[in-house]
């Protein structure tokens, strides 16, 4: 059995991400800031479906690494680290948090989680097509410090690919399309309505669940270091014009 750490699985992608983790297997814990209702309704899906999931608070950009010793306290060991937790829109956050969360904790958490993995680990870093392709293709307004601050996270994160193999450790990053229902998109709809509907456009947006499913399946995947999956949005791809 794999023990996997999933950073702000309390809704939304984490916390599918958990439930496709524990349906494969895997004993889950469950990270959340704040809504510990939330969490604990996850694990309660994962133990009603017969899984084994525990919550565990833990705000990254304070004491990340207390999170991996909370799973390695319960479960023995630590396997999968999926850094899908972010942050940068929220009212009244400071000027720098954005690079605090979507790098600097990114950064700490994986170093820490390396160090703590017996062989075989992953890690996989959760962004968007919006940050990783944001050098190259126009940003949604308002979305400019978390692209930003995700793509250097990203960054940093592959500079880190040397030490990460040198334990075992391997980091894969699963990129995907505005995802539909999302809190980030409901957040876009408010500020930039437009840039979300041209995203329709290309056609239906990944929904939480296959984004979810893909985040999972990157746990296992035997590709190497560093490799990218892309979930939805052709037009970024490439693949609208392939073929």
């Amino acid at each position: 059995m794999r023990v996997a750490v999933v950073t702000g699985a309390s809704r939304g992608i984490g916390a599918e991400t958990a439930v496709a983790l524990a349906a494969t297997g895997d004993a889950v814990v469950v990270n959340y800031r704040e809504k510990a209702r939330r969490a604990e309704a996850v694990c309660a899906r994962i133990r009603d479906a017969g899984g084994t999931a525990i919550a565990a608070r833990a705000d990254l950009t304070d004491d990340p690494a207390g999170l991996l010793d909370v799973a390695i306290a319960e479960f023995g060991r630590l396997d999968v680290l999926v850094l899908n937790a972010s942050g940068g829109l929220e009212l009244g956050a400071p000027q720098d948090y954005p690079m605090r969360i979507n790098r600097d904790a990114q950064v700490t958490l994986a170093r820490a989680a390396a160090e703590r993995m017996t062989g075989c680990g992953r890690i996989v870093f959760v962004t968007s097509h919006q940050a990783h392709f944001s050098e190259s293709r126009a940003v949604p307004s308002g979305y400019e410090p978390i692209a930003a601050s995700k793509l250097a996270g990203e960054r940093a994160l592959r500079e880190l690919i040397p030490e990460f193999e040198a334990r075992g450790t391997r980091l894969t990053v699963v990129s995907g399309d505005m995802i539909d229902g999302t809190i980030i998109v409901k957040l876009l709809e408010r500020r930039d309505v437009a840039a979300v509907d041209a995203r329709r456009r290309h056609g239906p947006l990944p929904t939480v669940e296959e984004f979810a499913a893909a985040v999972a399946d990157a746990t296992r995947a035997e590709e190497p270091s560093g490799h990218t999956a892309y979930i939805g949005g052709s037009d970024y791809t490439g693949a609208e014009n392939s073929g």
